[in-house]
């Protein structure tokens, strides 16, 4: 039965009313700015762009070196093209208040350059999110090869290129090409601006959010940063709409709402990467974990014991000795034999379970063989040693399947032997050695029995 796989509504009506919130914020928070700054407003303009141009620099080397390490996520190299270019386009619009940047007077500011590059610099985003959208509806699919990526790296770089060479030759550095956006004697928008430029960016903005929304149907954190970032330019543009001209609050007011917003999309970036650590940490512990640790009964194993012992002989003293516990099962094989192996695991399963309930949590309790196991006791005499090992025999020996929840087919027993190191021994084997000695010692004298290694 084929699942109709729905647009997700919930998650977009959420998404339109953060995007209200959002914007209602950010918008009260830069109108405050600006208005309670009137004498700033000239250089107000260029220190925002220069943070906003920061900004942009950090997202594209973010969305670089997240495709370094996954050269599956083509499609950031698209946005990391998007926010660079972006990045270099705002350097240009900072040589149009050249004054400011040789700390003269603002007498002389080329607006009309830094809305063309303002102009170029949207269209260059939107065409290149849009890429980067498609990209991601291939991601899946056998196109990443060098040569593929080479090719695709290429024509996303000669596109931003092609729009940064474009808007140099717009603005005031080619005497044949000419773009008039505003007049900078009245500072006012042309009809050029108002009846088709700004309408254009918008219109191409709406576009890129609903195709974003329709192909990556809100899947993930990742792309709902994009969403947002495509609202906050579309509310940026419709802020310079009705603005007749750049005198006014409209254009350091949509500057200074575009370099919040583009913080907060930092913000989305940076819970992205939590994200992503959080569940490559979690990925790490259970590799680690399932390394260290016997599959079946998930005491560690004897690659683990050996190395834990290893670190505590190193600060092994008569004030601080260390124990070693070994143990076997009685008669385990007539277990497997009368009952069959699945039974000898839970058997196996239940033995483990008491011994790490007879541990602290410094303790090491491990599975070494087939049905031996060992114990590593920390700053544990040898009296206290034999307490601990009595008691798990006895905890062992009294039950029986009733008591067991059928883990046990019948009563079983087990063989301890015990060993305590107050010195440093040259080989940590000799440890398990004399702990096993004694073991095989109890299994000699009757079995079901503790003996203490006597030297």
């Amino acid at each position: 039965m084929l699942v109709r796989n729905t647009f997700p509504y919930s998650r977009l009506l959420i998404f339109l009313g953060g995007a209200v919130l959002a914007i209602a914020v950010l918008h009260l928070f830069s109108s405050q700015i600006v208005y309670r700054t009137p004498q700033m407003s000239p250089v107000l303009f260029p220190v925002m762009t220069i943070f906003l141009m920061i900004f942009h620099i950090l997202v594209a080397s973010f969305m670089f070196m997240k495709y370094l390490c996954d050269k599956h996520r083509l499609y950031l190299m698209a946005i990391a093209c998007a926010f660079g270019g972006s990045a270099v386009l705002m350097l240009g619009t900072l040589s149009s208040y050249s004054e400011w940047l040789m700390c003269t007077s603002l007498s002389n500011i080329n607006y009309n350059d830094a809305l063309i590059y303002y102009f170029f610099r949207n269209i260059m985003m939107a065409v290149l999110f849009i890429c980067s959208i498609f990209l991601y509806t291939l991601r899946h699919r056998d196109i990443h090869s060098v040569r593929n990526h080479i090719i695709a790296i290429t024509l996303m770089v000669g596109f931003t290129l092609g729009i940064l060479i474009l808007s140099w030759f717009y603005s005031s550095h080619h005497p044949r090409i000419n773009l008039t956006i505003i007049d900078n004697l009245t500072r006012n928008f042309t009809p050029l601006w108002h009846n088709y430029l700004i309408g254009t960016l918008i219109t191409i903005w709406c576009l890129t959010l609903i195709v974003m929304l329709v192909i990556t149907r809100m899947r993930n954190i990742f792309w709902f940063s994009g969403y947002f970032f495509c609202a906050f330019f579309i509310f940026t543009l419709c802020l310079l709409l009705p603005a007749d001209s750049i005198a006014g609050y409209s254009w350091y007011k949509s500057r200074l709402f575009e370099t919040t917003a583009t913080l907060f999309l930092i913000f989305v970036l940076l819970c992205d990467v939590f994200t992503l650590y959080r569940v490559s940490n979690n990925k790490y512990q259970s590799s680690y974990q399932n390394s260290i640790r016997d599959p079946m009964t998930r005491l560690f194993n004897r690659s683990y014991f050996y190395d834990a012992l290893t670190k505590q002989m190193a600060k092994v003293s008569s004030a601080s000795p260390v124990s070693v516990i070994v143990c076997d099962l009685d008669h385990f094989k007539r277990i497997n034999d009368r009952y069959g192996h699945l039974q000898g695991d839970k058997v196996i399963q239940f033995v483990a379970g008491v011994l790490q309930d007879s541990v602290r949590a410094t303790d090491v309790a491990a599975r070494i063989g087939g049905e031996e196991f060992a114990l590593l006791l920390t700053n544990t005499h040898p009296d206290a040693a034999a307490e601990i090992a009595e008691r798990i025999r006895k905890t062992v020996s009294e039950h029986d399947e009733q008591s067991s929840n059928q883990s046990l087919p019948e009563r079983i027993t087990i063989s301890v032997g015990v060993f305590t190191a107050t010195a440093q021994e040259k080989e940590i084997e000799i440890c398990v050695q004399r702990a096993d000695e004694a073991m095989y010692q109890a299994k000699e004298n009757g079995r079901n029995r503790v003996e203490i290694w006597q030297n």
